[in-house]
Order: C-alpha cells, then sequence, then structure tokens
C-alpha cells in the first residue's frame, strides 16, 4: 500500500539550480521518485533536467501551466511528449480548442515516437486563489468550487485526462466527471507544515481519503532541514 502511494506523490522541485535539484532527489533515495518540475527551474535547465532525472529512473510531472493560442500549445504538448514527461498541464482558461489540440498532440508524437502517452492536465483555479481574488480581481462570479467543476467539465469535454484542483473539491470532482477523471492536488500540507502562500490547503491523508489520484509537496519536504525525515514523516502520517 505504502508503495503505492509514494508512486503517487510527487515532489516539488522549486529550486533556482539543478545542482541541489538533483541533490534532493539523491538524498530523497528510493522513498520518492515522481518529481514535479516548474516553470522557475524548467526555463533555466529544464530538458537536461528532464534527461538527468529520466536517467535516475524518476517520472516527471511538467508543471508548466501552457495557456497561448491552440497552435503554440499543441507544439508545446508535442515537446513534451517528445522529452518522456508522465504528465504536463495547460491552463483550461485557455478554452476547449487549445486543450483538445494539446491532447491530440500529445497522442500523435506518442504514437510516432513509440512513447508513453503522458497525462495531460488542466489547470482549474490555482491553489492560492481566495473567493475575494476570483470575483473581484479574476472577475468570475460565483464560488470557488462552482468555478472549478465548470473548468473540470471543459476539460473532460475537451479530452484531458484530468484537472488540477485543491483538495476541496476532490469529492465534487469526482461527482460531477467520474472517478477515473484523474485528480492531480497542490497545496497539500502535513498537519505540522506551515501554510504559507497557499489558501486552500489540506492534509495528504485527507486529499487521499477524498478520492485524489495525485498530490504534489513542496516545501514540506524541500524546505526542511533533513528531507528524507520529512518525508517519511509525512508517508507516517499518511499511514497512521
Amino acid at each position: 500500500m505504502m508503495k503505492n502511494i509514494q508512486e503517487r506523490i510527487y515532489i516539488a522541485l522549486d529550486m533556482d539550480n539543478m545542482d541541489d535539484a538533483l541533490r534532493l532527489v539523491d538524498r530523497l533515495g528510493d522513498t520518492f521518485r515522481s518529481y514535479k518540475v516548474g516553470m522557475q527551474l524548467y526555463n533555466l535547465v529544464g530538458p537536461e533536467l528532464v534527461s538527468r532525472l529520466h536517467a535516475e529512473g524518476c517520472r516527471i510531472f511538467a508543471d508548466l501551466k501552457f495557456h497561448d493560442i491552440p497552435n503554440t500549445v499543441a507544439c508545446a504538448a508535442d515537446t513534451m511528449t517528445r522529452q518522456g514527461v508522465a504528465m504536463f498541464n495547460v491552463h483550461v482558461a485557455g478554452g476547449v480548442e487549445m486543450m483538445r489540440r494539446a491532447k491530440q498532440a500529445a497522442e500523435k508524437r506518442a504514437k510516432e515516437c513509440g512513447k508513453q502517452i503522458p497525462l495531460v492536465i488542466g489547470v482549474t483555479q490555482l491553489t492560492s486563489t481566495s473567493q475575494q481574488v476570483l470575483n473581484e480581481e479574476i472577475g468570475i462570479t460565483g464560488t470557488v468550487e462552482e468555478a472549478v467543476i465548470r473548468y473540470a467539465k471543459l476539460a473532460k469535454e475537451a479530452g484531458l485526462d484530468g484537472v488540477v484542483a485543491s483538495g476541496h473539491e476532490v469529492t465534487a470532482i469526482r461527482e460531477a466527471c467520474g472517478d477515473d477523471f484523474v485528480t492531480v492536488i497542490p497545496g497539500i500540507r502535513p498537519i505540522w507544515a506551515e501554510k504559507n502562500d497557499q489558501v486552500r490547503v489540506m492534509t495528504p491523508r485527507r486529499a487521499l481519503e477524498a478520492g485524489a489520484h495525485y498530490l504534489v509537496i513542496g516545501r514540506a519536504i524541500t524546505a526542511a532541514s533533513d528531507p528524507k525525515s520529512a518525508a517519511l514523516r509525512i508517508l507516517e502520517e499518511i499511514q497512521d
């Protein structure tokens, strides 16, 4: 059971250089083998880092949140597939056609290269988005959950594999889109960790109990003085 849980947790390599990222991967060893590479690090050393992590037998979630015209995002999806990432994401706000083209490009390139088709995931609302920000700044009416579910349905209509959302929306997404529609949950904080700049957070155990498929955990591990001990503590919290 614990091996299955470890495979469903992506550790966020939110660093500004490749050496620190690879050092963390080495320190965690076999505890985790799935890593999220975000914009900060990918924009510096992305393709090389992906190759290095693949050489270590790691799975990669390219958290680059593509949002552009359909052709540009389709080209980005092609690139991600050629690099062999396990998963990448696009903003649902880009529309159904943009999402559909991304998924089609990934499928086409995977078939041509003989690679596994990556999961293409839609970003609904960031976990830093509060009710006030959603309504008054972004200009979307209704509750955050209503906005997330509306976007999740659009992602499914476009043929995406699932969405990124907070743990608070997992149950509603499953009810709206089915149990097989993948949910990737950032903003994960164990009971002993700080929230930092996240608003809609949840403990790893609660998120898994709600039915989350994948969790993304960052600073609770990466900012710890002993990352491996913090990682093991999280696994114990989930198990207990």
